[in-house]
């Protein structure tokens, strides 16, 4: 059994994960600026903002494992960055290990690029976004040599407007945009949440960004 403390918690990936992670029997603390209308069983509520250098602090030295599952975008642009920055420091201090929900968009269309993000089809509202998240794997693949860090970029169409179901599979890729045989992206919220947790008790990817999709 683990530590997870998972922030942003009550979001749409973090939900799920916290969901998976206490179904499997880990502790498990979900991080997040309000409390759910309906909690899920065998997970500990704290109220917290990841722009509060106290709620860092705490979720690293609680934890075995550290899930940052905060989205760049609204009244957070601009503004996770340097929040996971400073996580990804408390993590290494005390040990912990940090995993990050990502995008889709710094994920490469096919071997050699471009990435999705680059593409001409790519939206432009969500440009923003996807380049903040781009950058924190940029600075994650930078950071010291002693934190333990993964990053989980989700299929194209992953989100809470396509929510899908728990089908309990999933294939793994690492650099490059999964698709299955019609040029489609997608992965449910409750399977992104397995992939995730697997990789917490079975550790693949360390130091690494990997993706999951059908």
């Amino acid at each position: 059994m683990a530590r997870i403390t998972v922030i942003g918690g009550t979001g749409y990936a973090g939900g799920h994960i916290v969901r998976q992670a206490a179904a499997r029997g880990h502790e498990v603390t979900s991080v997040s600026r309000s409390v759910p209308a309906e909690p899920a069983g065998g997970v500990r509520y704290v109220t917290g903002s990841l722009l509060d250098d106290g709620t860092l602090a705490a979720a690293a030295s609680e934890s075995d494992v550290v899930v940052a599952a905060v989205s760049p975008r609204g009244d957070m642009a601009g503004k996770v960055a340097p929040a996971y920055a400073e996580l990804a420091e408390a993590a290494r201090a005390k040990g912990a290990r940090l995993g990050v929900v990502g995008g889709a968009g710094s994920l490469l269309v096919a071997e050699g690029g471009p990435r999705l993000v680059d593409t001409a089809e790519f939206p432009e509202p969500y440009k923003p976004e996807a380049l903040e998240f781009a950058g924190i794997l940029d600075a994650l693949r930078e950071a010291p040599e002693d934190l333990d860090w993964f990053y989980l970029s989700p299929a194209a169409g992953f989100g809470a407007h396509a929510p899908g179901e728990a089908t309990g599979r999933y294939r793994v890729g690492g650099d490059v945009l999964l698709t299955d045989d019609e040029g489609s992206s997608f992965v449910s919220g409750a399977d992104l949440a397995t992939a995730l947790v697997d990789e917490i008790e079975r550790p693949a990817h360390r130091r690494a960004r990997f993706t999951v999709a059908y």
